[in-house]
């Protein structure tokens, strides 16, 4: 299987039927700029094709694991309607190719995990998370809806309390709080987490294949039948970026300022 014609993840087979996929722009600490996202999107079905992969193992490239959508991708999305139906379409590739990729997937959570690169961190069937990484939906912050996959699993990973407090507040939270509660599989000092992540792939490289396959693909039906809540949050999360308060977060996060929505303000 090529993988060539990727631009922003490396690839590098393992031994025993492991891939070592890498997000590589460690530049711009892995933000998902528009060729990344799609990347992301599909990736999943050339893994599911490649006959001399078995477990594919996800990690970022330098300091951070991934700092989210690109700023400037943002921008010239806002309120432009062909980008927005076409993201809707990719955002929705990337949440339903990874879950039903029938591979096992392992993510090492190597630093900070936010918007597109956290989908992929927390829909991995393993992941293994550094403790002093620092996860978060920002989605609210930025004026829209969590919509890229949180309403689809953080419910399901840590209960509805935790999901409502910190999709509703945009916070975020160390590998060690995201361990605590149930987010990550575990939470290792940052130097161990590719090693470990690459040892539970081997170990599921060399297991029943058929076994582990079917265990995930009966897992998955969970996230599955959440689908509706899933293309349903997606769609808020569009509806938001043809509205005036994406252009404040925009604003306000180049600015590095608190935002003045205009939804919250006064007689809105």
């Amino acid at each position: 299987m090529g993988y060539a014609d990727y631009e922003a993840l490396t690839f590098e087979p393992r031994d025993g039927g492991v891939l070592l996929i890498t997000l590589d722009r460690p530049d711009k600490y892995n933000a998902a700029d528009e060729t990344m996202h799609a990347e992301l999107a599909r990736v999943w079905t050339d893994v599911a094709r490649d006959p001399d992969t078995r477990v594919a193992v996800v990690t970022g490239a330098g300091a951070a694991f991934s700092a989210g959508g690109d700023l400037a991708m943002v921008e010239r999305m806002a309120g432009d309607h062909d980008r927005i139906s076409h993201m809707l379409t990719e955002m929705s590739d990337l949440v339903y190719n990874i879950i039903n990729c029938e591979k096992p997937v392992v993510s090492a959570i190597n630093g900070v995990a936010v918007g597109a690169g956290l989908v992929v961190a927390l829909l991995a069937d393993i992941s293994i998370c550094a403790q002093d990484a620092r996860l978060g939906d920002g989605h609210v912050k930025l004026g829209v809806a969590a919509g890229d996959h949180a309403a689809i699993v953080w419910p399901l990973l840590a209960g509805m309390a935790k999901a409502r407090y910190y999709l509703l507040t945009g916070e975020m939270l160390t590998g060690t709080e995201a361990e605590r509660i149930g987010m990550v599989t575990t939470a290792l000092p940052r130097d161990q987490v590719l090693d470990e992540a690459l040892r539970v792939a081997g170990t599921l490289a060399a297991g029943s294949q058929s076994a582990i396959r079917w265990t995930k693909r009966a897992l998955n039906n969970w996230l599955k039948a959440a689908g509706p809540i899933f293309d349903q949050s997606a769609a808020y999360e569009m509806l938001g970026f043809m509205g005036p308060d994406i252009h404040e977060g925009v604003a306000a996060l180049r600015e590095k300022r608190q935002p003045d929505f205009p939804s919250a303000r006064p007689g809105a």
